[in-house]
């Protein structure tokens, strides 16, 4: 049984790791709303070069571009965000899970195909690590992590587009989790290159629903096809940076879900312990006045 001394230093252990979680979780609450205010930011961007895109493609034009050539697939390029940082609860392990999914899929729909990894984050890193060799691959990229702002972001995106043009990979796909809230992060895998018409379309539709109507009737100069090659590589670095942004706020808000589960936690543990305090505070309390009154009594 443990004594008074024993269980004041553990009560006092956790009231300390209380208030530490708590400060975690203020911290990473504050970042995911700064990742909110980012994507704030990069939306109306993003959804201005789609719904530009949506026009040009429904322009009465035959379009080219290497970005959107289908090739027979021989090795596929995953890019899979994670985390730098612990304490996410079981975030880097769901996205591990739906990465083997993806792995066994595409086995089956492309027997003999190779795969490349490209990890964003220590600690996903860590963990792919574990499943290289035989059909696949983990390339680990400098300056490539979760916390990477925009600019690198950019370069690490061109570095993608070039391995595709080269024939070094033949599709890029992006595992992420995607941010719809505080409380709901879904697990997310799309695909870069080659890109696809039907996937620019469909997110045209839908900034065009959040926007107001536009006339369609545009006269495109020099020509459509010009331009379409111009603007699609934009398409594609906006892409980049949404889905950054996003796997940088679930991270945020994962973690303040797992602190607020070690707060919680912490908090019944602190309860049991000062009741159990109380309880052997008094008893020998209860001990010491029996000691004095049976001394009083001997006299």
């Amino acid at each position: 049984m443990a004594t008074l001394r024993e269980l004041k230093t553990r009560i006092g252990s956790v009231s300390s790791s209380e208030k530490i979680t708590g400060a975690m979780k203020m911290i990473s609450s504050a970042k995911v709303h700064k990742n909110e205010q980012a994507l704030k930011r990069l939306v109306p961007y993003r959804n201005q070069i789609t719904r530009i895109m949506g026009h040009i493609l429904q322009a009465d034009v035959n379009f080219s571009s290497p970005l959107t050539a289908a090739r027979e697939m021989n090795n596929i390029g995953l890019v899979v965000f994670g985390s730098d940082d612990g304490l996410c609860g079981a975030y880097n392990i769901n996205i591990y899970k739906r990465l083997l999914e993806i792995l066994n899929k595409m086995r089956e729909n492309h027997p003999g195909i190779r795969f490349t990894i490209f990890p964003v984050g220590s600690k996903i890193l860590r963990i792919v690590k574990k499943i290289e060799g035989g059909d696949i691959t983990v390339r680990v990229l400098p300056g490539v992590d979760s916390k990477m702002e925009g600019e690198r972001v950019n370069e690490f995106t061109r570095m993608l587009e070039k391995e595709f043009l080269n024939g070094d990979v033949d599709a890029v796909h992006v595992v992420y989790m995607n941010f719809l809230s505080m409380s709901r992060q879904v697990l997310k895998d799309s695909l870069l290159f080659p890109v696809e018409a039907d996937a620019i379309m469909g997110d045209a539709e839908k900034a065009a629903s959040k926007g107001s109507e536009e006339d369609k009737l545009y006269i495109f100069e020099p020509d459509a096809n010009r331009i379409f090659n111009v603007v699609l590589p934009m398409f594609v670095l906006s892409t980049m940076q949404q889905v950054t942004i996003e796997n940088r706020a679930s991270e945020q808000a994962a973690r303040v879900m797992a602190m607020q589960s070690a707060n919680d936690n912490a908090k019944k543990l602190l309860e049991t312990l000062q009741l159990e305090y109380n309880k052997l505070r008094q008893q020998s309390i209860t001990t010491e006045l029996l000691d004095i009154v049976g001394g009083q009594m001997g006299r």
